[in-house]
């Protein structure tokens, strides 16, 4: 993507999340992601009916009256997104490639958290670990977030004239700059021909110490994975987020067609003019995605499925709303 893209796409994003963020998603958020336990505010006077293991007895013997100690639920929460940058995220047959999608929904995802007061952090992967970047609060760091996922392989030069040709409408981008650092040069890609979530998980393990919640955004063209998820959902809440474009479902009829696999370089031809291979297609992909939802759910990790060429906010608002059905039962 061009650096010039990139500015408009992260304008663009962050006008449309921040509309749906106000309007829907953050109150969806907070009620069904709660804090990690309770912490300590004050002391009070004790009075008959309180607990009598919550007083103080330290206050209780400098004041002579009874003090009790009061907690509050810790709100705070840690959100963790671990976005799938190989070289199959590349691929769109739409308006938008499957990054840019993830992109969107890491950008809806970071600004409800911000909203509520959570931090949030970024994990860049593919075959193996591209970025880390801990977890923060603030609506800039949210920015970085998204710009990264976006922007990632683009070098400081190609930014810096896409912002002077922007002029005035490239200030947001001016200020955010400092916050956003890459390195001089092109970023290289090692492993971006394969992708591995299982290493992307222990990672995950390694610098999350305390629970958090992880969104998992990937095609999950991969294998052997689901051991990985599993074990880092006995710590965390993984969320596992699979995104799609159309034309894995689908192919036109337009006769012989040569496509190159982008993450292990083969190529094959297939003859689009048989309807029996263009039906064997779609079921194999509907197969793969409902298998995974399945193996997925029965191992207690959640499963959203969104189309690269829909909206990212419906899959979302549904994930909320069936989380907090499931709370309240």
């Amino acid at each position: 993507m061009l650096a010039s893209e990139i500015i408009r796409r992260v304008k663009e994003i962050r006008i449309r999340t921040g509309r749906h963020v106000a309007d829907v998603l953050a109150g969806e958020y907070v009620s069904v992601f709660k804090g990690g336990g309770v912490e300590f505010e004050e002391v009070r006077p004790y009075v008959p009916g309180d607990d009598v293991r919550s007083i103080d007895w330290n206050v209780t013997a400098r004041t002579g009256s009874p003090y009790v100690k009061r907690y509050v639920e810790e709100r705070q929460l840690t959100l963790m997104l671990l976005a799938d940058v190989s070289a199959s995220q590349d691929f769109g047959s739409g308006p938008r490639s499957k990054r840019e999608a993830a992109a969107e929904l890491c950008a809806l995802l970071a600004f409800s958290a911000i909203k509520n007061d959570d931090k949030v952090g970024l994990v860049l992967f593919h075959g193996e670990i591209e970025q880390y970047i801990p977890p923060r609060k603030g609506q800039k760091h949210a920015l970085r977030v998204v710009r990264e996922v976006l922007a990632h392989g683009e070098s400081n030069a190609e930014l810096s004239a896409a912002v002077n040709r922007h002029g005035p409408g490239a200030q947001l981008w001016e200020r955010l700059r400092a916050y956003l650092p890459i390195s001089g040069g092109r970023r290289m890609r090692p492993a971006r021909q394969a992708t591995d979530i299982g290493h992307a998980m222990e990672f995950l393990l390694s610098v999350s110490k305390r629970k958090s919640v992880c969104f998992v955004v990937s095609d999950f063209i991969d294998a052997d994975f689901e051991q990985a998820l599993r074990t880092a959902n006995r710590k965390h809440d993984v969320i596992a987020v699979m995104i799609s474009d159309p034309r894995e479902f689908e192919l036109p009829d337009i006769g012989l067609l040569s496509l190159q696999d982008s993450e292990s370089g083969r190529s094959r031809v297939y003859d689009t003019s048989s309807a029996a291979f263009r039906k064997a297609l779609t079921s194999s992909a509907r197969n793969r995605v409902d298998s995974l939802e399945k193996r997925l759910r029965s191992s207690g990790i959640d499963f959203i499925h969104i189309d690269a060429s829909q909206s990212v906010v419906e899959p979302l608002v549904k994930f909320f709303r069936m989380r907090e059905r499931r709370m309240r039962r």
